[in-house]
């Protein structure tokens, strides 16, 4: 018998089921949620759009932000686009197709429910943001733009250039920023949480410790929403920011919540080489690039030729040998693998033979250059400055990194851990991606999940379960605030010579 909670799955035929189960949730009384309060730490998507949507329902929310704007949260360096199944370019997409492409990428290893769930709500993202005014592609006559990414044989990300994540965080945080101002939220920036706060088993707050001047301080409210992202910073090397540091959900599990696939990292297969051994982090190229560019190796192995001395039928454009059904555009796993093999076996490119090209010569013939550069400008302009080389005159190298994690903390259907009261958001929880998440659903999910999802699951959740006020001072806040003080004392007093950096570069 499996010792998990009950994941609170829906009933029944699962199309429509998100619909279903939002109708019979239970509500709240407008008159009573504006004497709750809601703690949500994160200000990426997740967390910004959960914090605006609850303070618009009429609940007081504290949000805590570990950077010194929510602005600087690590949404704002999603590149390539966001997912929704609109059947905009008229190809064949439908919900079923998005929930059965999100299940399958997934190597049929995520929770099915969810992934209906999201592809339910996907249309619905984009008319919100389209509300909020996220400047999104457009074709010449006005309607939204759709692009390719990794694992769909249909068209069906929506984008702004190489900047979505940018501009759709900036719609949260204006969202946010407006219940700021109008006194609903209260936000308080450089917060780092220590410790969660239970009382009776049921989530009440955290102790978090202000970075800039080092005191510890006490936060209580009727339940807990973490948005906090993954934790690909576990590699010494990955594209997230050296901020993500996973510390919030490390806490969580830590005191008990359960954590599931932790396993399921993701490598991205087109990120810029690591440079040198003192490099702190890696740029991502976005998948997008890969609807114009084509990714290729010498035929022979030890070929060190300059790309463009290399003749055609000397190249392998490997993924469309492989896989001629999605050529270029093949799942994000199974594109990093096939370079790294390749790259293995004596084939690869650049320092080390650890880089394969991806090159947009043919579409600059196919589509002009100026056209190709008003399609990927921003991303373009990243590789030359890093690179030093023009990506329109040579082809670019690229190279499979660390990039998002599947895994996280265990959630059931209205997206609550296993302790009672903590709620778990976008890439902090576990449950929708499977062992591989398709290119552009990240920003999907994190979306998905504050404007739509915990903004009716956390009200059900509260609407049965009476939780009193408790003070700063309480039991279980001394408690926590004993044991943040102690383990902060304990790491004082190490004596050691080794620098934190050492560690993790050994690992």
């Amino acid at each position: 018998m499996s010792s998990l909670p009950d994941p609170q799955l829906p009933a029944g035929p699962i199309a429509e089921a998100w619909r279903r189960s939002r109708e019979a949730l239970p509500l709240i009384s407008p008159l009573r949620k504006r004497n709750l309060t809601l703690l949500v730490v994160g200000t990426g998507l997740a967390g910004a759009s959960a914090a605006a949507t609850l303070a618009e329902q009429g609940y007081r929310v504290r949000v805590l932000s570990f950077h010194d704007s929510p602005r600087r949260a690590h949404s704002v360096a999603a590149q390539g686009g966001i997912n929704a199944a609109r059947a905009q370019a008229v190809d064949g997409d439908s919900v079923s197709r998005l929930f059965a492409d999100t299940l399958r990428g997934g190597d049929f290893r995520a929770r099915e429910a969810g992934c209906q769930r999201l592809a339910e709500i996907s249309s619905a993202i984009i008319d919100q943001c389209v509300a909020q005014g996220v400047p999104f592609a457009r074709e010449y006559g006005g309607t939204l733009a759709t692009r390719s990414f990794g694992g769909a044989l249909v068209s069906r990300t929506f984008y702004a250039r190489g900047q979505t994540g940018q501009q759709l965080l900036y719609g949260a945080y204006q969202a946010l920023m407006r219940q700021v101002a109008a006194g609903r939220v209260e936000l308080l920036c450089r917060r780092e949480v220590l410790e969660l706060i239970t009382v009776d088993g049921v989530a009440r707050g955290v102790v978090c410790r202000d970075l800039l001047s080092g005191a510890l301080e006490v936060h209580t409210a009727q339940a807990v929403l973490l948005a906090t992202g993954g934790y690909s910073n576990v590699y010494f090397l990955s594209t997230n920011a050296l901020k993500s540091n996973a510390s919030a959900i490390w806490q969580a599990h830590r005191q008990g919540a359960l954590f599931a696939n932790p396993c399921f990292t993701q490598i991205h297969p087109t990120c810029i080489p690591s440079g040198d051994a003192y490099q702190c982090k890696l740029t991502l190229m976005s998948e997008s690039l890969r609807n114009d560019g084509r990714i290729w190796l010498p035929a022979s192995a030890g070929d060190e030729r300059a790309p463009a001395a290399i003749p055609e039928d000397e190249r392998d454009y490997f993924l469309e040998r492989l896989y001629p059904a999605y050529g270029n555009m093949a799942p994000r796993d199974v594109a990093s693998r096939r370079a790294r093999e390749l790259c293995n076996a004596g084939h690869g490119v650049g320092p080390g033979g650890r880089s394969v090209y991806l090159d947009l010569r043919d579409a600059i013939a196919r589509e002009g250059r100026q056209v190709i550069e008003a399609r990927y400008g921003n991303l373009l302009e990243m590789y030359e400055r890093i690179s030093g080389d023009d990506p329109t005159d040579t082809p670019m190298r690229i190279y499979p990194a660390p990039h998002y994690t599947m895994g996280g903390l265990w959630v059931d259907y209205p997206l609550m851990s296993s302790i009672p009261g903590l709620f778990v958001l976008g890439e902090a929880n576990f449950s929708e991606h499977g062992a591989n998440r398709l290119g552009a659903s990240a920003l999907m999910q994190g979306l998905a999940d504050g404007y739509f999802i915990a903004p009716a699951t956390v009200t059900a959740w509260l609407s049965g379960h009476p939780t009193p006020t408790i003070a700063d001072d309480a039991p279980a806040c001394r408690e926590a605030l004993e044991r943040a003080r102690s383990r902060i004392g304990a790491l004082f007093q190490g004596g050691g010579t080794l620098p934190v950096d050492a560690f993790h570069r050994q690992l």
